[in-house]
């Protein structure tokens, strides 16, 4: 049998649907796994065929040689047709739709208006206690089978999950999401199976927390590589487990989010509903770093739709709320929003402003983008791209294409090495500016340029 034959004799699905099968599944026993396929009459060398390995591999995971490797483990699982889920690894596309909306069979199908109306719903009801914008969604509550729970857990193995979160999300800063998501999935895979351990109420409660906010890293770093439904299933269960450990700063931090994701969309309204949900649960926490956060971001929501006072009058919050926010105490997801940050939302702000209502606003964009550049460093390449594209279309607005054209070139410069799909997305301004302007040789370059770059 060759591959092409593999791919043609397909293992019914109700082999996987055994209590044997799942239980081996589960606990990524590959080797009886192997066995039972067998008894349903898959021969070594069909295995073999399907999963890309050679019959001595094979027999020898049968006589009990462990399969550890993530890779390996995915390649087993696409090969078989094994639904990702019931391994407990990182979501594709298929197991997205079977598992995280196993009550919405037309989840895949539905518009992205319909969409963004769910999770709306479902995060009124996370922040507010009611369904305040429509009925929840029982789906998100969906996760796939898990590994067996170890019999109890104590503070250490919390502490690990934060450790392995900390560590994943430099990652994402400095390399982009698709560099470490499968990892981040992985690592939520292999934390999610404590829930079912014994502890006590403190040490589930941080649980809960950490769970919730390498949820949410998972969410980012799918939404950073393109994979917006599986992001928002991710972030729907952030918000939960957030809550379950009280958390608000969190619960914060998680729909500002997921209304970033919609300001990527291009849909801010739907992202300033959830921004102001997430205002709520920030005034709640009385962190002013949580609400300096949501404060800028709802000035872009603003921005994009081209009111200008309602930018700049949440633009002046946000200064006065970092001003007063203990930045030495802040939790983790939201330390993020340093003195740089806050320049560069100031650039964001200012620059969507001068596209949408007033040129001009570049005067206040171009100083607030610079001072962002100068200060961010190799391990924020990300963020220093977008505000370095951001700064050259502000030059380019301005008349000055040479300079404007010089910076594009940093931008993609810096833009090298990273894993992201939103780059693209976010250096498409500064593209149409330079289209606009293909009459000055520098200007056509940096489109020729990106136009290479980005293909």
């Amino acid at each position: 049998m060759d591959a092409n034959d593999a791919k043609q004799s397909r293992i019914k699905s109700e082999v996987w649907e055994t209590a044997e099968m799942r239980d081996a599944l589960a606990s990524r026993n590959i080797s009886e796994v192997y066995r039972q396929l067998r008894k349903h009459g898959v021969s070594q060398r069909q295995i073999a065929a399907m999963t890309g390995q050679s019959q001595s591999e094979v027999s020898e995971i049968l006589k009990g040689r462990q399969v550890m490797a993530y890779d390996v483990l995915s390649r087993i699982s696409e090969g078989l047709g094994i639904p990702r889920g019931y391994m407990g690894l990182a979501y594709d596309e298929a197991t997205e739709i079977q598992v995280v909306g196993a009550a919405d069979e037309q989840q895949a199908e539905e518009d992205e208006s319909v969409k963004r109306r769910k999770f709306l719903a479902h995060a009124a009801q996370v922040t507010m206690g009611a369904a305040v914008f429509g009925p929840a969604s029982d789906a998100w509550a969906a996760s796939p089978a898990r590994t067996p729970a170890p019999g109890r857990i104590g503070m250490t193995d919390v502490r690990q999950v934060e450790a392995a979160t900390r560590a994943l999300r430099a990652l994402d800063y400095q390399y982009g999401g698709g560099f470490c998501r499968d990892a981040v999935v992985a690592q939520l895979s292999w934390g999610q199976q404590m829930l079912q351990a014994s502890g006590t109420e403190g040490v589930k409660s941080r649980l809960y927390v950490a769970l919730a906010d390498l949820h949410s890293l998972a969410g980012w770093t799918s939404f950073d590589i393109g994979l917006i439904d599986s992001a928002r299933g991710h972030f729907a269960n952030a918000l939960d487990l957030a809550k379950q450990g009280e958390n608000h700063p969190l619960v914060a931090n998680v729909l500002y989010r997921m209304g970033r994701v919609y300001l990527h969309q291009e849909a801010p309204n739907d992202a300033l509903k959830l921004f102001q949900l997430g205002q709520i649960a920030a005034q709640e926490s009385g962190s002013e770093l949580a609400v300096a956060v949501l404060c800028a971001n709802e000035a872009w929501a603003y921005a994009m739709m081209g009111n200008a006072e309602q930018a700049i009058k949440l633009l002046g919050r946000t200064r006065d709320e970092f001003a007063r926010a203990d930045l030495a105490n802040a939790e983790s997801w939201v330390r993020f929003f340093n003195e740089t940050d806050v320049y560069a939302m100031i650039g964001t702000v200012h620059t969507a402003l001068a596209q949408q209502a007033d040129v001009s606003h570049t005067k206040y964009a171009i100083p607030a983008l610079a001072k962002a550049t100068d200060a961010y460093g190799d391990d924020m390449a990300r963020s220093k791209t977008f505000s370095l594209s951001m700064l050259a279309t502000n030059h380019l607005l301005e008349g000055d294409i040479d300079h404007g054209a010089k910076v594009g070139g940093k931008a993609l410069d810096c833009a090298e090495g990273l894993k992201s799909k939103r780059v693209e997305q976010r250096m498409r301004p500064l593209k149409e500016e330079a289209q606009r302007r293909s009459n000055n040789p520098d200007a056509r370059d940096l489109v020729e340029r990106m136009s290479t770059f980005f293909s």
